[in-house]
Order: C-alpha cells, then sequence, then structure tokens
C-alpha cells in the first residue's frame, strides 16, 4: 500500500470542510445497508440477495433538486446511452447542460480551492472560463471505450452515470445519486455491503461505502461509492488526482474525514477513464 499522501489529505479535507452541499446522514438522507453481501464474480446473476429493501430508505428530493449544482447534475444523467460500443450522440441542449453544471460547480468553494491548488503547481488555466474548457475536455469529451469502436463513453458517463458491456459487466457507476435515482426506478437492485478483511459492519452515517448491486441484468460485485458528497466534491478529488498524474494508472492513499481512502484515477489519453475511492479501513474500527 502506498504511504499516505499528507498533501491531499490536506486539501481534500479543506474542500470536505467546505462542501456545504453535502447532505447529512440521517437528517438529509437514510441509508438501509442490511446483510453483508455473499462472494460474486463480474457478471454473476446467480448472487444470492442479502438485501430486501433499497440501500437508500429516503432522501430528502427538494433539498437535492433546491442545490444548483445538484440540479445540474441530474440534469446530466439521462444523456448518455449506457451500452459501450454504441455511439453517444450529443444534442446542442446536452451541451447546454454540460456547460451548466460546470458552471455551477465552478461557483462553489470546493472547485476554488482545486482550482487555487491546481494553479500553484501550474496544472490549471488561471482563467475560469479556460479551466472550465479544461475539465470540459477532461470529463466530457467522447471517445471510444475500446480501440476502433465509435466515440461511446467519455469520463462523465463511466464515473457518474455507468455503463454496461455486452450486457455482462457493468462499468463504473460510482455516484450514490445517480444509485439513488436508479433503484428508486427498481433498475437497481442493491445486494448488501461488502465488509473489509476482518472489519464489523458499516454504520448508516458513514460516507464512504463498498456495496455489492445489480443493474441491467449485470452484478456488479464489489463497487465503492462517496455517499451524500456534492457532485463538486468527487468532481474536484477526481480532477486533481488526473491532473497531477502521468501514468495510466494511479492510486493515491488520503485521509479524508476518519476514511481511509485509496483514490483510484484511470486515463484514456487526455480524458478521465474512470475514478473511485476503495475503503481501505476508518479509524472508529
Amino acid at each position: 500500500r502506498k504511504a499516505l499522501n499528507h498533501e491531499l489529505s490536506k486539501l481534500f479535507n479543506e474542500m470536505w470542510d467546505a462542501d456545504i452541499n453535502r447532505l447529512m446522514p440521517g437528517k438529509d438522507y437514510t441509508i438501509d445497508l442490511q446483510g453483508k453481501a455473499g462472494a460474486a464474480q463480474q457478471g454473476d446473476n446467480t448472487v444470492q440477495d442479502n438485501a430486501a429493501r433499497h440501500l437508500f430508505h429516503n432522501v430528502n428530493e427538494e433539498r437535492l433538486k433546491s442545490i444548483k449544482t445538484f440540479a445540474t447534475f441530474i440534469s446530466l444523467l439521462d444523456n448518455y446511452e449506457t451500452s459501450t460500443g454504441i455511439a453517444e450522440v450529443v444534442t446542442p441542449e446536452e451541451i447546454v447542460e454540460n456547460n451548466c453544471f460546470l458552471d455551477a460547480i465552478l461557483a462553489t468553494e470546493v472547485m476554488k480551492l482545486a482550482h487555487e491548488y491546481l494553479l500553484k503547481k501550474n496544472l490549471a488555466k488561471p482563467k475560469l472560463a479556460d479551466f472550465k474548457y479544461q475539465l470540459y475536455d477532461i470529463w466530457f469529451q467522447l471517445y471510444a471505450r475500446k480501440e476502433g469502436d465509435r466515440p461511446d463513453s467519455c469520463g462523465f458517463e463511466h464515473v457518474f452515470v455507468g455503463e454496461t458491456r455486452r450486457g455482462k459487466q457493468i462499468l463504473g457507476l460510482h455516484n450514490w445519486v445517480q444509485f439513488y435515482l436508479q433503484e428508486k426506478r427498481n433498475q437497481i437492485d442493491y445486494k448488501g455491503y461488502v465488509a473489509r478483511k476482518n472489519k464489523t459492519r458499516p454504520d448508516k452515517d458513514d460516507q464512504v461505502l463498498s456495496i455489492q448491486f445489480s443493474w441491467k441484468g449485470s452484478v456488479k460485485p464489489i463497487g465503492s461509492t462517496f455517499i451524500g458528497v456534492s457532485p463538486e466534491f468527487e468532481f474536484a478529488l477526481y480532477t486533481v488526482i488526473f491532473l497531477l498524474a502521468e501514468e495510466r494508472v494511479t492510486r493515491e492513499t488520503v485521509k479524508i474525514e476518519e476514511y481511509e481512502l485509496q483514490m483510484v484515477v484511470c486515463r484514456h489519453g487526455r480524458h478521465i477513464g474512470t475514478a473511485y475511492p476503495v475503503l481501505l479501513s476508518n479509524n472508529s474500527e
């Protein structure tokens, strides 16, 4: 395991504290962890379901929709064709929605902290308009997941919306809002939490979880996700790590709040391939 990155931990904790749009467990939403997930392979459809109910017992949607970054984020979730290999068509309306979302997050303290930090490292353009263009390219520019395919994917779709490959594999989908909305439509079936080695069960106020679920006919044996955080918080974390790194896959160990995490970011050329947190441990255990 890589040593703790103190510099990033400090920055990410400042962002955590500045994340005024974050929803609070027990107050703005409640989760229902239920049983521990069984062993599963990617695409294995016979897994045991150890959670009869939804993961999200309730979410204050009024609050969600009243926060500009969440509202503009939610409008992006239906813009994608989830099957890889099928070319994405980006309409002028969707381009407007992408820009509205970036404008909303760039107005937050969280993204300002990210921008300032990246400026010090000479990794971001000083003008906000140029920085926004940079973010657009990293997150929304389309590319082909596999060589030779049509442009069928982008970083935003993979990380926040989720994709499927040949109906057998779930790619990405590391965002709690998308999970909640899909669950509400009965598109996602939560199968239980994934406990770490020698660890007890997570708490209902944990804001990072490892979970197992099925979606569109496939099973994701383990997926990690932040819970309750704002879209700008995740966007800021992943963007910073992406711009700092040169290699194709980067793993940074950070401590955010009480959570010790390995932040994984993979690049696809100049764009984000995937990004997610892996829960290593937390102090309360």
